[in-house]
């Protein structure tokens, strides 16, 4: 696995986007994360949270973005693709990202109840797999968390 530098900048602004999905699952009820699919500084595929919304289970921000990305590519193989979200993944969309070859994932908040890009469980990173995913943590993550805080609170 060749490990790749962040590239701060570009991890900020597409990080950005990443929030502004996340800021319209607002509008559907859904817990607010977005996440962005970018390959060679283009964004290819976009989700934000939808299971209310779609009352699907698996409408996470993170499969929608990827499986959109995977039309834009024309396979499902994303071994060029970074997907920035604003939640550290779940352990399916974790095991999704594994089996798309994913390169890079980019997110803002730890998940510490579960996350599975390192707090709960590394799914990414799993040296038993045929594929691991280079992860960075906490860009904007005071953000992004605030965004899930204050959606929280507002059911208390």
């Amino acid at each position: 696995m060749t490990a790749h530098k962040p590239r701060f900048f570009d991890d900020v602004t597409y990080m950005r986007i990443a929030i502004d999905e996340a800021r319209a699952a607002l509008a559907t009820g859904d817990v607010p994360v977005g996440a962005v699919a970018v390959r060679n500084g283009e964004v290819i595929g976009r989700g934000r949270n939808r299971r209310e919304a779609d009352g699907d289970p698996t409408a996470h921000a993170e499969i929608l973005a990827l499986r959109q990305a995977a039309q834009a590519v024309g396979e499902w193989r994303l071994e060029e693709v970074t997907l920035y979200c604003t939640l550290e993944p779940c352990c399916m969309c974790a095991g999704a990202m594994v089996q798309a070859r994913l390169r890079r994932l980019v997110y803002g908040a730890l998940d510490p109840k579960a996350g599975c890009a390192g707090s709960v469980m590394d799914v990414l990173r799993q040296p038993k797999f045929n594929h691991c995913v280079d992860v960075y943590a906490g860009v904007l993550a005071d953000e992004c968390a605030a965004l899930l805080d204050d959606f929280f609170k507002s059911l208390r």
